[in-house]
């Protein structure tokens, strides 16, 4: 019953959502690995002015 649900309101994002939950672990350390980059490089450009 949910498989309906979800095959109708998702359609074909279906398969991507079902590959992004297999591997969300390492898509979601990729995503946090790059804001914590961009979170030091702007402290750094910031202590860099002062």
């Amino acid at each position: 019953m949910v498989d309906m649900f979800l095959d109708f309101m998702l359609g074909p994002m279906r398969g991507i959502s079902q590959f992004y939950f297999e591997y969300q672990v390492i898509f979601n350390s990729i995503v946090v690995g790059i804001a914590a980059y961009f979170l030091v490089k702007r402290s750094k450009k910031s202590n860099q002015s002062h």
